[in-house]
Parts: structure tokens; sequence; C-alpha cells
């Protein structure tokens, strides 16, 4: 156990996730000034997304894990958007229509403030949380693996080459648990969670047609 009450383990795998994101950050912005006719209104491809508001998503989920960190560090536990569900789908769509040197920029700004932050704030700041817009308590210690998972997954959704082969193994390897912790809450069949722990342990094959909610 580390002095911020953390295991070695946990604070090593917090470390190694602020990494992985910076660096995945810098290829997205690297992917994107080597493009020099971007066109921001193209469709992405998440249903209903331009590559426009994929960007600008991403640019406010580092501006929200700033806010839970320094709220955190107040010991003040607040939701990942101050304006919910709804002043989160406000501001990417009217991000989103920016033009595309205001959209970058604001990415680079805004994980520039998300980078700062990680090592601005106390080591306590970890055992705090904020909580997703779901309601669900979100961790202080997840928030750097889960920036690198929005950056390398929304990477892909940009639909401008990146490809999930392009996923390092050392992402994969940290995110993949965390992912399966998740994945019982995204199952609402019980026989197809019945179906799948069957699989796991060997007693039946994959199960087909497994219907899973959102992440």
């Amino acid at each position: 156990m580390t002095d911020d009450g953390l295991t070695r383990p946990e604070t090593a795998g917090i470390q190694r996730a602020i990494t992985g994101s910076r660096d995945a950050t810098g290829r997205l912005l690297t992917s994107l000034e080597g493009i020099d006719d971007l066109d921001v209104t193209r469709p992405s491809l998440l249903p209903e997304w331009s590559i426009g508001h994929v960007l600008t998503h991403l640019a406010r989920n580092a501006d929200s894990f700033v806010w839970i960190l320094r709220s955190a560090s107040e010991d003040k536990q607040v939701p990942q958007y101050p304006g919910g569900v709804a002043g989160r789908s406000r501001d990417i769509a009217e991000g989103a229509l920016r033009p595309v040197e205001v959209i970058v920029e604001d990415l680079r700004d805004s994980a520039a403030r998300l980078d700062a932050t990680w090592h601005e704030v106390p080591a306590a700041v970890w055992l705090g949380q904020g909580f997703r817009t779901d309601g669900s308590p979100l961790p202080c210690r997840l928030l750097p693996v889960s920036r690198w998972r929005e950056v390398e997954v929304h990477h892909v959704d940009l639909g401008l080459g990146y490809r999930i082969s392009d996923w390092a193994q050392d992402f994969v390897s940290s995110d993949l648990p965390h992912a399966l912790d998740r994945l019982p809450g995204m199952i609402e069949d019980a026989s197809q969670k019945t179906a799948l722990l069957a699989w796991i342990y060997g007693r039946a094959g994959l199960p087909s047609g497994l219907v899973l909610g959102p992440f």
C-alpha cells in the first residue's frame, strides 16, 4: 500500500494510463495535422455524428475529467458534466459547427489542461470519485484509463484511417479488465448471462445473438 491509500499496482496502472492517454492524444493530433483538407462536417463512423461531433466530444470529455479531479481535490463529488446529459449533448452539437481549426485547437488545449491536472492534483485525489451521466460512481483512479479508452476508440470512430488493429497491446491489456468488469451490467437478458458464463467455463459454445447495452 502506498501513502495515498492505493496499492502499488494501482498506482503503477494510473501512471501507465496517464502516459498512454498522452501518447494516444499525440498520435491523434498528429494525424489531424497531416490532413490538409479535413472536413469536420463529414460523417464519422458513429451514427448521426460528424467528425466535428467526435472531436468536440473528446474535448469536452477532457474538461469533464478536469472538473471531477479538481472537485475531488476539494472533497467534492460532482456529476461528470455540470449541465447533465442535456448540457453535454448541447455542447457537442454546437461545438461541431465550428471551423476545423477552432475544433482542433480546442481539442489540443483541453488535452493540455487535463495533462497538467493529472500531475497537479494531490495524490489522495485518486481515492475520490465523480458520477457518470447515468448517476453511477466514476472513481478518479479510473479516469486515466477511461481517457485512454476515449481517445483510442474515438480515433477509430473518426474514420480517417486509424484502425482497431492499430491499438497498442498495452492499451488492450490495460483496458480489457475494466471492460469485462462492466460486461455483466450490459447484458439485460438473464439467459444470455448464463450462456456467457457457461462459455467462459468451457461448458458451452460462444453464445450467438448476444445483445449488449451501451458502454
